[in-house]
């Protein structure tokens, strides 16, 4: 008989009947940009436009790809950002950290939000020890954190991986939440003490969206419904928008537009409020969870 493991992280909990969220303001969708800056080893396969080269070393095609984002993607789509006033949550590899200074710099200038992204994404959150587990996530949070002169407090992990202990021990480092479980429209509180679930997509994600090939203008379609429906939802309490990018999807140039129209139409709804994870998840701390 096989012995099944029971999820013991959070429970079941549908979104009908909880007590009311009230973002600032009156708003009825908290929208926040999550903003995905990583780094990539050389001779490891990870993300891929192209199946035929992922595993070779080097794989000059899939590499360069990445690439790009660090390079050219990340400056045009802070431009767009700065245009509409939108400050990132960005989930940062500490390895960009030492690698791509200048990303670093221009985010503090802007006063990003920097969550912990595990190390690199050629590298998934899964296959260590208790105790490796707290000298890895140790190490990356203070890198971060010398990096940026704040520690992080959330976390995605590369590829929103986990183990069953990274979010208590996420707890014992001082963070406050995850972006891992993309199963709700609100944050909500998980089995582990001072920790919570802030919503992100795999669904409303460049990465995903343009690569089953969606087009600029389907893009933007698909931000404007997304909106839609969650401000109509919101008539029972505030609901939360995640907006997942990658610079070196987004940051191509002949999507570039369509970026800056979403984000134009998303600055324009009145019942927004554009903010970010860290700001979402203090004010669900301080009036939700605090109940």
């Amino acid at each position: 008989m096989t012995n099944t493991v029971e999820n013991e992280l959070f429970d079941y909990n549908p979104i009908v009947g909880r007590p009311p969220i009230d973002w600032p303001g009156g708003a009825r969708v908290a929208v926040y940009i999550g903003l995905n800056i990583e780094h990539f080893l050389i001779d490891r396969p990870s993300t891929s436009i192209w199946a035929g080269t992922a595993d070779l070393v080097p794989d000059a095609l899939n590499y360069g790809w990445r690439d790009y984002g660090v390079r050219v993607g990340v400056w045009r789509t802070m431009e767009s950002l700065d245009r509409h006033g939108i400050r990132a949550s960005v989930l940062l590899n500490s390895d960009v950290a030492g690698r791509y200074p200048q990303i670093i710099e221009a985010g503090l200038r802007r006063n990003w939000a920097w969550l912990a992204h595990g190390r690199t994404n050629s590298i998934l959150q899964a296959g260590m020890s208790r105790d490796e587990e707290r000298r890895f996530l140790t190490e990356v949070v203070d890198t971060i954190a010398d990096a940026t002169g704040r520690r992080p407090r959330g976390w995605m992990g590369p590829g929103l991986t986990e183990t069953f202990h990274t979010p208590s021990l996420l707890a014992e480092l001082g963070l406050g939440y995850v972006l891992d479980w993309t199963n709700d429209d609100q944050p909500y509180r998980l089995n582990v003490p001072g920790m919570i679930s802030v919503p992100y997509s795999v669904e409303l994600n460049d990465l995903l969206l343009f690569g089953k090939g969606t087009t600029g203008p389907e893009f933007v379609q698909i931000v404007r419904d997304q909106y839609e429906q969650l401000s109509a939802d919101a008539e029972h309490g505030g609901r939360v928008m995640a907006l997942a990018l990658h610079p070196f999807v987004i940051g191509q140039p002949f999507r570039h537009k369509y970026l800056d129209q979403a984000l134009e139409y998303l600055a324009s709804r009145p019942d927004v409020w554009l903010t970010t994870s860290d700001e979402i998840a203090e004010h669900y701390r301080g009036t939700i969870a605090a109940g």
